[in-house]
């Protein structure tokens, strides 16, 4: 069975606590500087779930991270705490027990395992953990199944908007959801995972397929954003599936499966557009297509490339058709080509063929590199596979944002 998107019905105004089984919460801590600014969250589910998640590949990690791997090796978690303003990277042993604390006051204060409770953080790096703040404020953390929305806005930091989706859909004769927050704004680069994100779902899962499908859904979209080319130390994402949808759990292989693996990629893809859109300055999205290329892995590097090229970016910004620098990034990407063979298009119009230029109209590709979300298109017309990868244009308040975070 081929994964349909007709099935895929999204939930208007869905979240992390949409699926069945999830509640969740949110308090003020005084993490963040400004008062009664919401900085600190717990998503639980009813029961132990079945949990997956993707970490940083940076080498120097926060004590969020070495916990969470840790909680999260043997497939089961029931909950994830989470506090913005405070990154808890490069903090030491102590910032390991902070970590530690923070999770395990969390656990009981919604009654669970201390043990199936992971913990995330976000924020300035090499700053201690105000850790006795936040324990005294996950007193009065009360989850329901309204609370995501506060979840979602108590994780942001230099974010404009809270980022959420959720869909539902129908196959092997039940219902499933699955749903999800996200944050993300600045030191946003591909290397797994350049955010925090909480992914849900009611369906029941196997461990194994679970790890697989989280991993491969995040190559193909929170991996093909980048905003900055920064990685940062904090990097999350995490999917619990409550199987309160009932039935057998999932496995790899089978429609189910198949039909799964398309939900949970939306969804995943609905919350990078949604970070892409809301980089540190942006003023605009860029989405880049390619196609023709030998490999999917391919196809992802090369929109990788072009995506994170500054100049690119910054083209898009000042509304300059200045295509070189597309082909320039393709040719930077890491992957065999064919520089002659290698077309462009930005906003639909073709700007390059067969590696070289084309007659346009410099006026109307200008005028089409000015809309909310600016398409960029490669074929290199050497294979079958595609991938896309998202961004935003760099500007001035990029600069800006970045030159103040501490001051």
């Amino acid at each position: 069975m081929t994964f349909a998107a007709e099935q895929i019905e999204l939930v208007a105004g869905g979240g992390v606590t949409t699926p069945r089984g999830f509640r969740a919460g949110a308090v003020s801590a005084g993490v963040k500087a400004g008062a009664d600014r919401l900085d600190v969250a717990v998503v639980v589910a009813h029961a132990p779930c079945t949990a997956a998640a993707v970490f940083t590949q940076c080498a120097v990690v926060a004590a969020p991270v070495l916990l969470s791997r840790q909680r999260v090796a043997d497939g089961r978690a029931q909950g994830i705490v989470l506090n913005s303003g405070n990154a808890n990277a490069c903090t030491g042993a102590p910032g390991l027990a902070a970590a530690r604390r923070m999770a395990d006051i969390a656990a009981k204060t919604v009654g669970i395992d201390p043990d199936l409770m992971l913990v995330a953080s976000t924020g300035v790096i090499g700053v201690p953990l105000p850790i006795d703040r936040i324990v005294r404020a996950l007193g009065s953390v009360t989850p329901t199944v309204e609370g995501g929305h506060d979840a979602a806005q108590a994780i942001l930091t230099t974010d404009r908007v809270p980022k959420e989706a959720a869909l539902r859909f129908d196959v092997g004769g039940r219902s499933i959801c699955v749903g999800g927050m996200a944050k993300g704004s600045g030191m946003i680069h591909p290397n797994m995972a350049t955010l925090l994100s909480v992914i849900t779902t009611d369906a029941p899962l196997e461990p194994h397929f679970a790890a697989g499908v989280l991993k491969r859904c995040v190559s193909r979209t929170f991996n093909q954003v980048s905003v900055d080319g920064d990685t940062s130390t904090n990097d999350m994402v995490a999917l619990f599936g409550s199987g309160a949808a009932g039935g057998a759990p999932i496995g790899a292989g089978g429609a189910e499966a198949a039909a799964f693996e398309g939900a949970l990629e939306r969804v995943c893809t609905e919350l990078a557009r949604l970070i892409a859109r809301d980089g540190e300055g942006a003023t605009r999205l860029i989405e880049v297509a390619v196609d023709g290329a030998r490999s999917e892995a391919d196809a992802q590097l090369v929109a990788r490339s072009v995506i994170r090229s500054n100049l690119v970016k910054a083209a898009i910004y000042g509304r300059d058709p200045n295509w070189g620098r597309i082909l320039a990034a393709v040719g930077n990407a890491g992957v065999q080509i064919d520089p002659n063979a290698i077309d462009a298009w930005i906003g639909g119009h073709r700007v390059a063929a067969g590696g070289a230029a084309v007659d346009f109209d410099a006026q109307e590709v200008s005028e089409a590199m000015g809309v909310d979300e600016v398409q960029i298109r490669v074929s290199l017309n050497a294979g079958e596979a595609n991938g896309r990868a998202w961004g935003c244009d760099l500007t001035e308040g990029y600069v800006k944002i970045n030159a103040e975070y501490t001051t």
